[in-house]
């Protein structure tokens, strides 16, 4: 198991009211996201916990792209991975930020 966090400056905030929000299942897809709003200083923070060790130049792409797609501010999110793609990974993010704005 290998933990990767990774910390982004973030301008959007969450439009919704949800306290959080839980996409994907781990053993579906091999991935679940879980986004909270919380109070960060204005940063989006991400910690991924997978199974698959030495990849992290691929999710720091993935995450990347992520955040210039959903700069984000004040959200923490945790990702729980056993081997997700990255599009999939792609996909179960963008579920998640679609989730968090629903509520507005």
């Amino acid at each position: 198991m290998e933990t990767l966090r990774y910390r982004y400056d973030g301008r959007l905030a969450p439009n919704g009211r949800l306290d959080h929000v839980l996409v994907g299942v781990v053993s579906s897809g091999n991935l679940e996201v879980l986004i909270e709003p919380q109070d960060l200083g204005g940063a989006m923070q991400i910690e991924i916990v997978t199974a698959a060790d030495g990849f992290g130049t691929i999710w720091q792409a993935v995450l990347d792209d992520f955040a210039v797609r959903h700069p984000l501010r004040d959200v923490r999110i945790s990702i729980n991975d056993v081997g997700a793609t990255p599009a999939v990974v792609g996909l179960r993010l963008d579920q998640a930020v679609e989730a968090l704005q629903e509520d507005a």
